[in-house]
């Protein structure tokens, strides 16, 4: 502790710099990126005129070595493998796989949440828990889509799940490697992979329970903005008239209806089935639909979205000729390219539209979009989409390039909502993306490339394939993550250079050799795992794993027993976003701020300390 003298109140600086980040990122009245702006400007200001010096006479936390968490390749592959989780989304390619499943379950969409949850552990004791989050983050946002939950409830115990199912075997956290790596080098015999298993699968398995049952309790019903003001979380009652054309093709051609019901036509209500010159209104009794027959249907955003998005057929043609390229009179050329927008326009009070129906607008002519669907509160409507004459307040749904749904800032006959425009997957680049992101994954499980490597990789090939473009991949970059892990990692680095971790654990040592093996087992537990959640859970595990041998040996007990201490405890990264990189992929989809790791995070901290200090003497027998 002599050689720390020195650096001493510079220690303590470092403490109250962390608290002080620590309560402003918690109470959240600046912006997450404001608040790590400020604390890193302070840091760097404290540093270069009160230096920590080597024996050179260097400054040993100079702007360097406190702006080095920037370049930290953890946090680099963290943001190269939203740009690759970003064009998963785009394409839509897990959309199948999700909606296999989701069929499956909607009858107990818990349930299948819960089952795909505790496979996430399984597969996590086994493999790097980093991919496979980054797996299954778009095949959970699909699935709760589609089964009605939302992303904030699902996603920190998406983390959470695999970092306890990664708790379980040596080969299941970097944790634990490293901590094993720093056994090699004591006289020790080394760890196997399923040496801690039994006390890690009770520690994981109340942990689980509570991250499953608990942890949605505490997450706020927060979501995208945009989407919720779309209509496509949380309301159902806005419904659109739509119609869909039966050509010969279609998949609806000899669906007959049951209960007056027709089945393929999920979460839509027939209004009206045109047959010829005949309308068929309900009920539909023993109906069978015909090529050229023109059903009517009710639906809201969310359910015409999905039938337009990859593998439905519902809208193939409506798909065809919006994408269609056409020449300077209006003749589609047979070939089709680009990307879709859907959005919402309303009629404005005055517009020159009011009176006409669409097809005497010549609306996708004039505009280049194409309406899906018309919404009008008023009443009930029993016609066909081309025959419904446009009032002020009708709203639109439309769908269209995104160059041409822009182009309608510009109309004074409708308003558009721009909050509303959603990108529709663009099926022609889901298997590009597919392969992109199968290659990335395999490179890291066969170990040919580390992740950091990987992730920037299939970053760069999302944009070289054309699956992105250079906007949509800076946009998936999140700039409070880049901030915040930035700064966390420069008060790291000073708490370690100044002594702080050092001296909190050896305090810990010191104040607690006399209470016998059991509480010092439980009081280094604790401060480990507090570590953890600031130091990140690579930087405690080797830190701490020399320091737990060392009071192991003091207190004359299996230095195994602290070194698996170690272990568990700096798994307990669930109190802050910087703690693991799995709490850092959710942040973003999962739309969390700081406070929401601490309001989960920190009662699952203290519910596996507590369940650790009653377990660990009667396992060990201390």
């Amino acid at each position: 502790m002599e050689a720390l003298t020195p650096f001493v109140w510079q220690m303590w600086v470092v403490y109250g710099l962390i608290a002080g980040a620590v309560v402003l990122f918690s109470i959240d009245r600046l912006p997450l990126e404001t608040s790590s702006l400020a604390v890193l400007v302070l840091s760097l200001i404290f540093f270069y005129f009160f230096p920590v010096t080597g024996e050179g006479g260097e400054n040993l936390l100079g702007a360097g070595e406190l702006l080095a968490g920037f370049a930290n390749p953890a946090l680099i592959a963290v943001l190269a493998l939203l740009v690759v989780g970003h064009g998963m989304f785009q394409t839509g390619a897990l959309d199948g796989p999700a909606r296999f499943i989701s069929e499956r379950g909607s009858k107990i969409p818990r349930l299948t949440i819960v089952l795909t949850l505790l496979l996430v552990a399984v597969v996590s004791a086994f493999l790097n828990n980093t991919p496979v989050v980054v797996m299954f983050i778009p095949v959970l946002a699909t699935m709760a889509g589609k089964l009605g939950q939302r992303t904030p409830k699902i996603m920190m115990t998406l983390s959470f799940v695999s970092i306890l199912g990664g708790m379980t075997t040596l080969i299941g956290s970097s944790t634990n490697l490293l901590a094993a790596g720093v056994v090699h080098s004591y006289d020790l015999p080394p760890i196997g992979i399923f040496d801690f298993t039994v006390p890690a699968l009770f520690l994981a398995g109340i942990g689980m329970v509570y991250s499953i049952l608990i942890a949605p309790l505490m997450m706020p019903d927060r979501g995208d903005p945009a989407t919720a003001l779309a209509g496509q979380e949380g309301t159902s009652g806005k419904q659109y008239i739509a119609q869909i054309e039966v050509t010969p093709s279609h998949p609806l051609v000899g669906t007959t209806s049951r209960a007056g019901l027709f089945p393929p036509l999920k979460d839509m209500t027939v209004r009206m089935i045109q047959r010829g010159e005949h309308p068929i209104l309900p009920p539909f009794e023993d109906v069978t639909l015909r090529p050229g027959d023109v059903i009517i249907v009710a639906a809201t955003r969310n359910t015409l979205t999905e039938a337009l998005k990859s593998g439905s057929k519902m809208f193939e043609g409506m798909l065809e000729e919006t994408l269609a390229d056409r020449d300077e009179n209006d003749t589609p050329r047979g070939k089709t390219s680009g990307e879709l927008t859907v959005a919402e326009a309303v009629v404005a009070p005055a517009s020159r539209m009011i009176g006409l129906t669409v097809e005497q607008i010549a609306f996708r002519h004039q505009t280049g979009c194409i309406v899906v669907g018309i919404q009008r509160r008023s009443r009930m409507i029993r016609t066909l989409l081309n025959g419904i004459r446009l009032e002020a307040g009708d709203v639109l749904l439309l769908l269209g390039k995104p160059e041409a749904v822009h182009g309608l800032r510009t109309n004074r006959d409708v308003l558009l909502l721009e909050w509303s425009a959603t990108e529709l997957p663009n099926p022609a680049l889901a298997r590009r993306a597919l392969a992109v992101f199968g290659a990335m994954v395999l490179s890291v499980l066969g170990g040919v490339l580390p992740i950091e490597i990987a992730s920037v990789a299939g970053a760069g090939a999302m944009v070289l394939t054309g699956v992105l473009n250079t906007r949509q991949a800076s946009r998936a970059i999140d700039r409070r993550i880049f901030l915040l892990v930035g700064t966390m990692l420069a008060l790291a680095s000073a708490l370690q250079v100044t002594g702080g971790a050092e001296a909190a654990a050896m305090t810990v040592v010191s104040l607690f050799r006399d209470q016998g093996p059991s509480v010092m087992l439980s009081a280094f537990f604790l401060v480990t795992a507090i570590a953890t959640n600031i130091l990140t859970n690579n930087a405690t595990a080797v830190l701490f794993t020399p320091i737990a041998i060392s009071a192991a040996n003091q207190l004359g007990v299996d230095p195994m027993i602290f070194i698996y201490c170690v272990i568990f405890a700096a798994n307990c990264s669930f109190a802050t976003p910087m703690g693991y990189q799995t709490n850092l992929l959710v942040m973003g989809p999962g739309h969390y701020e700081f406070r929401d790791f601490l309001r989960a995070g920190v009662p699952l901290v203290i519910l596996i300390w507590l369940a650790y200090s009653v377990f660990a003497p009667w396992y060990f027998g201390l």
